[in-house]
C-alpha cells in the first residue's frame, strides 16, 4: 500500500520513511522553534510606527531600527509561511476635475521625468488626491513633495476641492523652515484646474519658482506623486477616521513617519530625511 501511494505522490519509499522518522521530525520541530523567533523579529518591523510593511521595508526597518539583518529571502519565506500579508497597492481611479477655463494656461513640461536630479529641493512635485473615510465622507489631499529626495515638503487637507487647496500648500511650503530652494528650481504638476489657475502660477513666481506641467492624460510625467499617493493610501489608517481634525491627526502622524522612519529602497536603504542629509553632506 505504501509503495502504491509513493507512486501516486511521486515520492519515493526512502523519502516517506525518512519524512516520517524521529530525526528529521525533530529537526522539523527545531526549524519551526527558530522560524517562531523569527516571525516576531519580522513582526515588530512589519507593525513599526502602526504601518504594515511589504519585504523590502521589513529588512530596511529590522536594520535600521533593530539592528537585526536578515535578507529578504528569509523575510518572503516567513511572511508567506505566517500569513503576514502586506497591503496592495491599487490604480489610483483620480480624474481630472474641470476644463480650465481661457484665462488658465498651461505650461511646458520642463522637467520631462528628470525626477532625481541629486540636488535636495530642486524637483518639487505636486499633486491633488481625494480621501475616503469615516461613513460616506471625503476629505482632498494636497502634497508638495521633493523629488530627489521623496521628502514631503508640504501638504494641506480639506474636505473642499477649492483653489485654497493648492495656495495653501504653496504658503505652507514657504513657511517651512527646512525648505531652502536651489538654484533654478521649479514645481511640476498636472494640468488640473488648479495649477493652470493665474492665481496658482502667480503664487508661484513669488516663491521664485519656474512652474512645469505634465504632458495631458499622461500620468508618468508625474509619477513619483502618484507612486506617494499610492502607498499613504495603503499604509495610513484613513478609512478608520471618523472626523475631518481625526483625519487630519492620522495623515500629520503619516507625514512624519513618511520622511523620519519610512527606508527606501531607492534611497540607499535610507528615509527622505537622512537621504536629504546624506546629499547635503556628498554636494
Amino acid at each position: 500500500m505504501v509503495k502504491y501511494l509513493c507512486q501516486i505522490a511521486g515520492v519515493s519509499r526512502s523519502g516517506y520513511y525518512q519524512y516520517f522518522s524521529a530525526k528529521t521530525q525533530e529537526q522539523r520541530k527545531r526549524k519551526n522553534e527558530k522560524d517562531e523567533i523569527v516571525k516576531e523579529i519580522v513582526l515588530k518591523a512589519f507593525n513599526f510606527k502602526g504601518r504594515k510593511k511589504g519585504a523590502r521595508q521589513i529588512k530596511m526597518t529590522l536594520a535600521g531600527q533593530f539592528d537585526v539583518v536578515y535578507n529578504l529571502k528569509r523575510i518572503r519565506r516567513i511572511m508567506k509561511k505566517y500569513g503576514i500579508i502586506c497591503p496592495f497597492r491599487k490604480a489610483n481611479p483620480y480624474r481630472r476635475m474641470m476644463k480650465a477655463t481661457k484665462e488658465h494656461r498651461v505650461v511646458p513640461n520642463l522637467l520631462n521625468r528628470q525626477f532625481k536630479q541629486g540636488i535636495p529641493r530642486k524637483v518639487l512635485l505636486t499633486d491633488i488626491t481625494y480621501l475616503h473615510f469615516g461613513k460616506g465622507l471625503r476629505a482632498y489631499l494636497s502634497v508638495i513633495k521633493d523629488g530627489s529626495t521623496g521628502e514631503i515638503l508640504a501638504y494641506h487637507v480639506s474636505d473642499r476641492m477649492t483653489l485654497e487647496l493648492a495656495t495653501d500648500t504653496l504658503k505652507k511650503l514657504k513657511k517651512n523652515k527646512n525648505f531652502k530652494k536651489a538654484k533654478d528650481a521649479l514645481i511640476h504638476s498636472d494640468q488640473g484646474v488648479h495649477y493652470t489657475s493665474p492665481i496658482f502660477q502667480k503664487a508661484v513666481k513669488k516663491l521664485g519658482l519656474r512652474q512645469s506641467m505634465s504632458r495631458r492624460g499622461n500620468c508618468w510625467d508625474n509619477a513619483p506623486q502618484e507612486s506617494f499617493f499610492g502607498h499613504f493610501k495603503d499604509e495610513a489608517s484613513i478609512k478608520a477616521c471618523t472626523s475631518l481634525d481625526e483625519l487630519r491627526k492620522e495623515i500629520k502622524q503619516y507625514m512624519i513617519y513618511y520622511n523620519y522612519y519610512r527606508y527606501q529602497w531607492n534611497l540607499k536603504k535610507m528615509t527622505p530625511v537622512q537621504y536629504r542629509d546624506h546629499l547635503l553632506k556628498t554636494a
